[in-house]
């Protein structure tokens, strides 16, 4: 019967009873939350009996259900997107790799060069998810040398500004992969990318790159264990973009500070402002590119707070969407990365509840992604790793994940 239920109405149901609700709190919850006037509360409940069994969809009430679990209506009923890539460099602009290399020499750049560059600035950072970081680091690079390199041709005001806007993108983009590599070394060339992604963002009088600088600064500040410092990075970027897609993702790393702070009013605080924020959005026109918030991350950033608050029910219903969301239908990660920390998410709630083998499945199966950004997977995998060192250090499936942990932060 509820094999073939859209995925929406699946996961009204787990939400629901991952609350420990019927379908009359939910109801009572959902007229709680409107501000328009609804019917009784048994009327609603048979319209969401109805819509949990698929049976009809919640055209007009899709905002508000989103609302009553905290998150955004894309994420719930979300927009069927593709991956852009090479191919569409092509088929827009007409142009290869090549062609644009070659005419970004000549001493006057057309418009048509310049759309061809922005788009292919575009799919470098919509492969940040899934291409090897050694691979991304030298083509991002590459393409920074010669985006900076035009600085020094005739150029209009218009395109002076347009070539600080992609240098400081690229610049972004190059930073976070140096950091994912990890070391000492891979923090140290992240900080100075960081900073001149900064400044190319104040030239340039842009104020999302200026945002994303700081929220680099957030991250950083998160896997090192610094919580205050994210605190004050975030604050930093929402008032330098402040009704940005930035600021959703500052909104989520200021939850995640006061998640591993222990203060759940101040999680639930951060979290519906950056929720609001983000619904208030259009949706993305290119929700892959990783300097756009697509609303199915928001998910993604609630499921980290509540594994930290212990809120074990909700943390693994939200990672069991991610990986919904994030796994193609040949068993391919589309989103490897997320798909490890929701992995691990899964890995934390089973070891709590003392079943070790699953516990280890999973973390080790997230451990063992190709694309991976390895201070937050080590920060992350911390978790799975205190809980059965604690109640599990004895049986040896716990002993090996220690063990690869160990490797791990050793990177």
């Amino acid at each position: 019967m509820y094999e073939d239920r859209p995925a929406w109405a699946q996961r009204m149901e787990a939400e629901r009873k991952a609350r420990g609700w019927s379908p009359l709190d939910a109801a009572r919850a959902m007229i709680a939350h409107s501000a328009d006037p609804m019917p009784d509360d048994k009327t609603v409940a048979r319209q969401w009996r109805r819509w949990e069994a698929g049976e009809v969809e919640p055209r007009d009430r899709k905002e508000l259900i989103a609302k009553v679990f905290g998150t955004t209506t894309h994420a719930f009923f979300p927009v069927p997107s593709k991956r852009d890539g090479r191919a569409e460099v092509l088929a827009v602009s007409g142009m290869d790799t090549v062609d644009i290399v070659s005419r970004l020499r000549s001493s006057d750049l057309d418009q048509a060069t310049m759309d061809a560059l922005a788009i292919t600035v575009d799919r470098l950072c919509s492969e940040y998810a899934y291409m090897p970081g050694d691979q991304l680091l030298a083509e991002g690079r590459a393409w920074l040398t010669r985006v900076v390199g035009m600085r020094s041709q005739r150029l209009t005001l218009t395109q002076h500004r347009e070539v600080l806007v992609l240098a400081g993108m690229l610049t972004l983009l190059v930073g976070c992969v140096e950091y994912d590599s990890g070391g000492r070394q891979g923090r140290l060339a992240a900080e100075g990318t960081r900073q001149a992604a900064l400044a190319l963002g104040r030239e340039a009088g842009h104020a999302p790159i200026v945002g994303w600088g700081h929220e680099m600064q957030a991250w950083f500040a998160l896997t090192r264990g610094d919580m205050k410092g994210v605190i004050a990075a975030s604050d930093e970027g929402i008032a330098a973009a402040p009704s940005d897609s930035v600021a959703v993702q500052l909104w989520a790393q200021k939850a995640k500070a006061w998640a591993r702070l222990g203060d759940r009013r101040q999680v639930e605080v951060a979290l519906d402002s950056g929720r609001r924020l983000l619904e208030g959005m259009a949706y993305p026109t290119n929700p892959e590119n990783h300097f756009t918030v697509d609303p199915a991350k928001w998910d993604f950033y609630a499921m980290d707070c509540y594994r930290k608050l212990g809120e074990d029910a909700l943390a693994e219903n939200l990672a069991r969407e991610v990986l919904r969301v994030g796994i193609d239908y040949d068993g391919t990660d589309r989103s490897p990365m997320r798909n490890a920390e929701a992995r691990v998410t899964l890995g934390v709630v089973a070891a709590r509840q003392g079943a070790v083998d699953e516990a280890v499945s999973y973390g080790m199966k997230a451990l063992g992604g190709e694309r991976k950004s390895l201070p937050s997977l080590a920060m992350v995998a911390d978790d799975l790793g205190g809980v059965l060192a604690r109640d599990h250090q004895e049986q040896p499936e716990a002993r090996e994940f220690l063990d690869h942990l160990q490797v791990l932060r050793s990177a």
